[in-house]
């Protein structure tokens, strides 16, 4: 999940989400299976790119069974698309 002030920015850090296989389901909330490695990568990857003092981002860990146990509304995403432990959620 991130809060990103510059568009650039913001761009290229959905960009390396989706490149590290992440599912976007919501405009900054991104949800999939990370390894430690490519979790590691991702995160120096958006702290080059972001404004310590007015961007905010937060990398969740939750387990599968914790997604199994999640409620979802409205237009949710489809729990489905998540077919392994998940690791890490950006939102």
């Amino acid at each position: 999940m991130y809060d990103i002030e510059n568009d650039r920015a913001r761009t290229r850090i959905a960009k390396y989400c989706k490149q590290a296989g992440l599912y976007r389901v919501q405009y900054s909330v991104f949800l999939g299976t990370l390894d430690r490695d490519r979790k590691d990568v991702l995160e120096l990857q958006i702290e080059e790119e972001i404004n310590e003092e007015k961007d905010k981002v937060y990398i969740f860990p939750m387990s599968k069974d914790e997604l199994k146990r999640s409620v979802l509304m409205g237009q949710a995403f489809d729990k489905k698309m998540v077919t392994d432990e998940v690791r890490a959620l950006f939102f």
